[in-house]
Parts: C-alpha cells; sequence; structure tokens
C-alpha cells in the first residue's frame, strides 16, 4: 500500500480545529493565511497518498479563503505547481486583476511561486489536490507557467485521463505497492506536461518520451472504455489514434504490456 495519512478536524476539541486546518493546508501546499467564516467550530477531512515527491490529497471541507502572499511567497517556496479538480462546490481564483471562475469537473492550476487569492463557495467543498515539484513536470518552465490560472475541463481530452488518474489513486490505494510510488510520479508527471501542453496547443513542446507514455495512456483509456465492442481490434484502436499498428505494438511493449 502506498502511505498516506488521514486527518480529520473532527478528532480535535471545536476550538483547535481551524488552527489545526490552517496549518495541515501550510504542509500540503505551501503556508497561507486561511480565513473562513466557520472558525469556531471547522470542519475538514483531508487524505494525503504519497507518490514519493508528489503528492495526492482528497479532500472535503467547509467554506475558506487562502490567501498566499508576495511576503509568504519570498519566506518559503517549494517550487511546486498545484491542481484542483472541483468534485463538488465551486471556488473563484484572483491574481492581482486576473480572476477565474471553477465550477464542478475542472482543474484550478496554480503554483506557489506566485500570490494569490482563492474563495470558495458557502458550501463545503469536495475536490482532489495534486502537489507536483516544477522541476518533474517535463514542460519547459516559461511555457508551462503560462497555464496557470487557466479553467482545465476534465470532462475530455487529456484532462480526463489526468481526472481518471486521480480518482484511481483517491479510490483505492491498497493495490499499490510503495515501489509503485516512483512509477505513479511519473505518470503524473506526464499526464500534468500533456495537459499544459494541450492548453498552450504545444504538444511539440513535450519530451518524446513523455508523448509516448500519454498515448499509451489514452490507448489504454480507448480499450477499457469498449471492451464489449466486438470490433474492437488493434488495427481500430491505432486507426483511432491516427498511429500505425506496429507503433501501437511498440508502445504497450514499452510499458511491459
Amino acid at each position: 500500500m502506498l502511505h498516506e495519512s488521514v486527518f480529520r478536524t473532527l478528532d480535535l476539541p471545536a476550538a483547535d480545529r481551524f488552527e489545526a486546518w490552517v496549518e495541515r493546508m501550510g504542509h500540503t501546499h505551501a503556508p497561507m493565511r486561511l480565513d473562513s467564516a466557520h472558525t469556531a467550530d471547522y470542519h475538514g477531512y483531508q487524505r494525503v497518498i504519497a507518490l514519493g515527491d508528489v503528492t495526492v490529497w482528497p479532500a472535503t471541507f467547509d467554506q475558506l479563503t487562502f490567501h498566499r502572499t508576495a511576503k509568504l511567497v519570498r519566506r518559503s517556496d517549494p517550487e511546486s505547481y498545484h491542481l484542483s479538480l472541483l468534485l463538488r462546490g465551486e471556488g473563484v481564483a484572483r491574481w492581482g486583476r486576473r480572476q477565474a471562475v471553477y465550477r464542478v469537473n475542472e482543474f484550478h492550476t496554480n503554483s506557489s511561486s506566485r500570490a494569490y487569492d482563492i474563495s470558495t463557495g458557502p458550501d463545503p467543498v469536495s475536490m482532489v489536490g495534486l502537489e507536483i515539484p516544477r522541476a518533474q513536470v517535463p514542460l519547459p518552465g516559461d511555457r508551462a507557467d503560462q497555464v496557470m490560472g487557466r479553467r482545465i475541463t476534465a470532462r475530455r481530452g487529456t484532462g480526463a485521463l489526468l481526472a481518471q488518474f486521480l480518482h484511481q489513486i483517491a479510490a483505492d490505494t491498497s493495490a499499490y505497492r510503495p515501489a509503485d510510488g516512483p512509477r505513479l510520479a511519473t505518470v503524473a508527471a506526464d499526464l500534468v506536461a500533456a495537459v499544459f501542453a494541450h492548453a498552450l496547443d504545444a504538444e511539440s513542446a513535450l519530451p518524446p518520451e513523455t508523448r509516448g507514455r500519454t498515448l499509451t495512456l489514452r490507448a489504454q483509456a480507448f480499450v477499457r472504455r469498449r471492451l464489449g465492442d466486438p470490433d474492437l481490434t488493434p488495427a481500430a484502436v491505432a486507426e483511432a489514434h491516427h498511429i500505425s499498428r506496429s507503433h501501437l505494438y511498440r508502445l504497450f511493449q514499452a510499458e511491459g504490456l
């Protein structure tokens, strides 16, 4: 099983819950100042699943406003990208004069190296967060930074692949061994890079190995969706992804499949 930790504010006295949640959020992403209308009795639940330096963290929590100021960035910057897949509720993020509103089945993207303010709606929020070091994303930093703040759908394309990966990790970690962590971290990094590159229309900037692994994931997802189709053949899979059948075989062989 992968290493994971669970935190519930309900395990603490009501008076200590919000302060403990603030500390937990600071360790999960980066130091922030948090405000809420529920500070007297804050309800929050979080799991942190470690994939080496990459972490996946499903969470449900009461209304919250995150403030990461320029001063806090200068004081402590883990130099990481953050993505949140919103499952319930809504949120608004602000960077100076820029603003983005996020809905269910959309990704919020951010960087620990930037100041921001994020406010969730009045109802509790459920989401799956992903923290990944900037250095592990195989895309030039100046390109990846251009994605920050964009709304990215999780309903189709590479966004759907990333969402499926996060759902799978969050649903059950018992199928994985600690040794699987580095491999899963590589998958996460490839998918994040592919999502960023697609948002920028810059797939050519991805390293060939990242393009190959992402294409394999797309082909696997295509096969899973059509397992009951009698016309599902290697030739059909290859044609759907605009590659030759021999190329398809090589992609799967590279993954030991």
